[in-house]
């Protein structure tokens, strides 16, 4: 756990000043994907990896990809949901797209569990860059709540255009009730996203959804696996 308790521990200043925060509406501090000290990117990294890989396996095993071939990790940092799925389905290949500055801590990580021919890096950034093409499956954890509603429907739509015929969406995110104001987690989380990001919060389910449909995408659920903290994977495909 020690690299979450750095990353709280590099939280503190900017939580201090969430009074100004708050009033402004905007972030006190420099958003650590682009900006960050490198040792405070690699404490969030690295901490994220760490905390995933105690719940990557709990929602892995409950995602039925049996017949897919090649998935996206949008935004997958080092991979841990990458290895995760590939682990579990033999037959699947994976893209992780990320960052540049995410690119030596990934390959370190995909090296470590020996699946080099089997999952990849593409550094991008996925606001500004295509993502490819032949996905039949996109995996987006913890990505839409780092921007705002226009951020995450290019982001959508980037992913939509990526993906083939019936590919599949899975959206992994702390999920808001409708009315904005609970479970507690996801409500505490939109205030580090307020003090942190330039416009980043966290969404409800309903918000999910009109993203999602305004993508394109159909069939949209919430599966029902129980996750800690609010967190929730919605599914959705890409129709014919």
């Amino acid at each position: 756990m020690g690299h979450i308790i750095r990353h709280h521990h590099h939280l503190v200043d900017s939580w201090r000043q969430l009074d100004e925060s708050v009033r402004q509406g905007g972030p006190v501090r420099k958003r650590l994907s682009h900006d960050g000290d490198e040792k405070e990117r690699e404490s969030f990294l690295l901490g994220m990896f760490n905390l995933a890989m105690q719940l990557a396996p709990q929602i892995v095993d409950q995602i039925d990809l049996t017949g897919h071939q090649h998935l996206l990790d949008l935004g997958g940092g080092p991979g841990t949901y990458a290895i995760h799925f590939c682990w579990k389905n033999p037959a699947l290949r994976a893209t992780i797209f990320d960052l540049p500055t995410t690119a030596k801590l990934a390959e370190e990580t995909i090296a470590r569990f020996a699946l080099q021919q089997r999952i990849n890096f593409t550094p991008g950034d996925f606001q500004e860059d295509a993502l490819g093409e032949g996905y039949d499956v996109a995996w987006l954890s913890h990505v839409l709540h780092g921007e705002n509603e226009q951020g995450c429907a290019r982001m959508l739509a980037k992913t939509f255009a990526a993906l083939e015929t019936n590919g599949r969406l899975l959206i992994h995110e702390f999920v808001l009730d409708d009315s904005r104001d609970r479970p507690l987690f996801p409500t505490l989380f939109s205030l580090n996203m307020l003090v942190g990001t330039p416009a980043g919060k966290a969404y409800s389910e309903g918000e999910i959804r009109e993203l999602i449909a305004a993508a394109g995408f159909v069939e949209t659920e919430r599966l029902p696996i129980p996750l800690p903290n609010g967190a929730a994977v919605i599914s959705s495909r890409k129709p014919g």
